[in-house]
């Protein structure tokens, strides 16, 4: 039986890949600045708690998704952590860009009227389960977690501590970013935040890609 700490390093590396992806504003992260600023907290919340629900599904899909591969083709993580990692090349090179570049962050309203709660959170899962990045991201996110003939425990671990991680966040985001001049303190520290997310998904890709060979 393998010690706890051969896969720990790489279940924290996944929980800070994790953690870091979701500071840099997407569509989701915008939705729910926009919502809690324009019509309110709870619906902030609501609309939260929706976007951790479908990075839960997502972690789920992908984990499934990978267990079942491996288990059938043991060869396939070396292409999976290939992938993964120029993935997050890809995403390290974004962050530069977003990092170099003058524009600000603009938070968004959903279209439409006012909805109830129910339809908050189910607008928040749609935003996070039709992001067409997604799938990839996580690919990503679990391959650094997973090492060959790692036990279950691993991946239950990294799908547990990212869906705490994903509801804290996105919480926190809907919560403290429901006043403008929130915002606008984020939007100044958006080219710092955005070059630590470039310098550590370099890292992190670079480390993916190095284990696959």
């Amino acid at each position: 039986m393998d010690p706890i700490s051969v896969y720990l390093p790489g279940i924290f590396l996944a929980y800070t890949a994790f953690l870091l992806s979701i500071m840099s504003p997407g569509p989701n992260i915008l939705a729910i600045m926009g919502t809690s600023m324009s019509i309110g907290r709870s619906s902030g919340v609501t609309l939260a708690l929706g976007v951790a629900s479908g990075s839960f599904c997502w972690a789920m899909l992908t984990v499934i998704g990978l267990s079942s591969l491996l288990a059938s083709y043991a060869t396939a993580l070396i292409a999976i952590k290939i992938a993964g990692g120029l993935y997050l090349l890809w995403l390290a090179y974004k962050s530069f860009r977003a990092a170099a570049s003058r524009h600000s962050i603009e938070a968004k309203t959903l279209d439409g009227e006012s909805l109830s709660p129910r339809g908050y959170y189910l607008r928040g899962l749609t935003i996070q389960m039709t992001n067409p990045k997604a799938a990839l991201a996580w690919i990503a996110i679990i391959s650094l977690g997973l090492q060959k003939s790692a036990p279950i425990w691993v991946a239950v671990s990294v799908v547990v501590g990212t869906t705490i991680l994903s509801v804290v966040i996105h919480l926190v985001y809907a919560l403290a970013f429901s006043t403008k001049p929130m915002v606008r303190i984020y939007g100044k520290a958006r080219r710092w935040i955005q070059g630590t997310l470039a310098a550590f998904f370099s890292f992190a890709g670079l480390k993916l890609l190095s284990s696959s060979t």
